[in-house]
């Protein structure tokens, strides 16, 4: 099966996946686990029939489809190498999409071209409480068919290790981990390198977490959140803590989709006042125009079917950046309810790409709802349009954001996930077997040939 040189969508997953299934009957199979709140099937490709489990998480957001690709790598590659499967002892689970429903709204992009305006006009991501990752009311008032789902897979196969792939739409590669994998951070490093994949030493999403070496941040316990704390901190309880109390450690790998190269700048920044202030007062502006420009726009969408679903993000956008800006900004972040830590260049260049971010979502999701509604009464497109080119002019030209091939971003998650693998297999044989006769340490699986 010749390698994907562009995103899959839902159909093209479910396609190839049964395609691999043809081809390895004896090792390979699919099944499905659930069916999405639009009656799509949630399906889990298994290879390898080893009693311990791994599972990894494809398509969680719906805007990063980065993990179908690396899914499917994933599965090639655990049916060409033994060492994988029969000599690790192991299966791999791979769900081929989370988020399925919300993976068909992205089509508009989905296949390209890949440009920033492209992407963000096309944009979707359900908001917070419509996302399938996480439980803002504990495992047992889930209500997401997709969330369940996730949940009874976890309960039945008790991973050893659960990979959630994720993509960063601009910046660097990181990880997230529930508990430490000693020396996922080197190898992280050697992968990124080697791909030419920026890595995020300062990540806007683990801003107040631990660091557990460059680029690899530790997930800290859930802890009772409101609704902004969550969306910005993600300190909640979810699936990726869900399945720690069968030993599972939970790696999120993130992938960048547009690199920027001043996200792995640790040195001290020159002057961390005076650009804190600058995102602070950007994010305040950009956040006043579109407040506005909702305003005019929000009265004549009473048509537009399913509006709910993309003004819900929206509101959820519009509702943390406010509290955002004063965190930043340090005339306003006394306080906060976070100090914030030591930072560096790298984590300043983070802070602006993610200011940024949040006010290109917004606009791109209501240029949606104003195509949605096919008449723009409140003259709102063109400004729209304005403020799109713009902010993505910023970040080619100020942030120097540049494009990743899809087989790049794929190549590095996948590369990242089987180095967890092979540290997450050595430490659970090597609690499980330690003491038993003939038993020494090593790797439980070969280090993968790069």
């Amino acid at each position: 099966m010749p390698p994907l040189l562009r995103y899959p969508t839902v159909d093209e997953l479910g396609a190839r996946a049964a395609a691999l299934v043809a081809r390895h009957p004896r090792e390979a199979r699919l099944r499905r686990i659930g069916t999405s709140r639009a009656g799509t099937p949630l399906w889990l490709l298994s290879v390898g029939h080893g009693s311990r489990q791994a599972l990894v998480v494809a398509g969680p957001h719906a805007n990063e489809p980065v993990g179908g690709a690396t899914v499917l790598r994933l599965a090639e590659r655990a049916l060409a190498d033994p060492r994988l499967t029969e000599g690790a002892d192991a299966t791999w689970n791979l769900l081929l999409c989370l988020d399925p429903d919300g993976l068909r709204r992205n089509e508009g992009w989905l296949t390209g071209p890949y440009t920033l305006g492209q992407y963000f006009r096309n944009f979707f991501r359900p908001g917070f409480l419509e996302q399938p990752e996480w439980l803002p009311d504990g495992a047992a008032g889930a209500a997401l068919p997709e969330t369940r789902a996730l949940l009874d897979v976890q309960d039945e196969l008790r991973p050893f290790l659960q990979c959630s792939l994720h993509g960063v739409d601009v910046g660097g590669g990181f990880v997230e981990l529930t508990d430490d994998l000693p020396g996922l951070g080197r190898r992280v490093a050697h992968i990124a390198a080697r791909l030419g994949i920026p890595r995020e030493l300062g990540a806007y999403d683990a801003l107040y977490w631990p660091g557990l070496g460059p680029a690899v941040y530790r997930i800290p316990p859930p802890r009772p959140a409101g609704l902004a704390a969550a969306i910005t901190e993600a300190a909640v309880e979810s699936t990726w803590f869900h399945p720690h109390r069968h030993g599972t450690v939970t790696a999120v790998v993130e992938a960048p989709m547009w690199g920027v190269a001043a996200v792995t700048d640790a040195s001290p920044p020159a002057d961390r006042d005076g650009v804190l202030r600058a995102v602070s007062r950007t994010l305040r502006h950009d956040t006043g125009l579109l407040r506005h420009l909702l305003a005019r726009i929000r009265p004549h969408l009473a048509a537009v079917p399913d509006a709910a679903r993309l003004l819900a993000p929206v509101d959820d956008y519009l509702l943390v950046c406010p509290g955002l800006a004063d965190a930043w900004d340090p005339d306003t972040g006394d306080g906060a309810a976070h100090t914030l830590p030591p930072l560096s260049t790298a984590h300043l260049a983070a802070l602006r790409v993610s200011g940024r971010r949040l006010a290109l979502r917004t606009a791109g999701l209501l240029h949606q709802l104003v195509r949605a509604a096919g008449h723009d009464p409140a003259g709102a497109l063109p400004e729209l349009d304005r403020l799109i080119d713009e902010w993505c002019a910023d970040y080619r030209e100020s942030c120097g954001a540049r494009w990743v091939p899809v087989a790049r971003q794929a190549e590095y998650q996948a590369r990242v996930v089987l180095a967890a693998f092979e540290l997450a297999a050595r430490d659970t044989r090597a609690c499980s077997r330690a003491g038993e006769p003939g038993w020494e340490p090593g790797a439980a699986v070969p280090t993968q040939r790069e």
